[in-house]
């Protein structure tokens, strides 16, 4: 039996990803990539929010939100605290400031 290799390291020392961890990827940016999602990430990198708050402030109702959550933190995007009866929606990736850091710089002058 062949011996299986470690990992491939690129030539820039990063270790290059696997099929399935590009899937992964991609399907997680499949996710952000909606105008509303992104304007939710870009909500909760700068406070918590519940639902509502949340759907008040992209203009789409209380369940629309409650979907586009649950994308976001099916990819690990998003946690939720829940304090008494109310449900706290942060950022929870560490890198999501970053994506989105790129994304605003990319197409904020196409924005005017």
């Amino acid at each position: 039996m062949p011996s299986v290799p470690g990992p491939v390291i690129a030539q820039n020392n990063r270790p290059v990803l696997s099929l399935k961890a590009w899937q992964h990827a991609a399907e997680c940016l499949r996710v952000l990539a909606h105008p509303v999602r992104l304007q939710i990430v870009q909500l909760l990198l700068t406070e918590r929010c519940t639902v509502g708050e949340i759907a008040e402030r992209c203009g789409i109702s209380p369940s629309q939100t409650s979907e586009h959550l649950k994308l976001l933190q099916r990819c690990g995007f998003l946690g939720c605290d829940k304090e008494a009866r109310f449900a706290y929606y942060r950022v929870i990736e560490p890198e999501l400031a970053n994506i989105m850091c790129c994304i605003e710089n990319k197409f904020q002058a196409s924005a005017s």
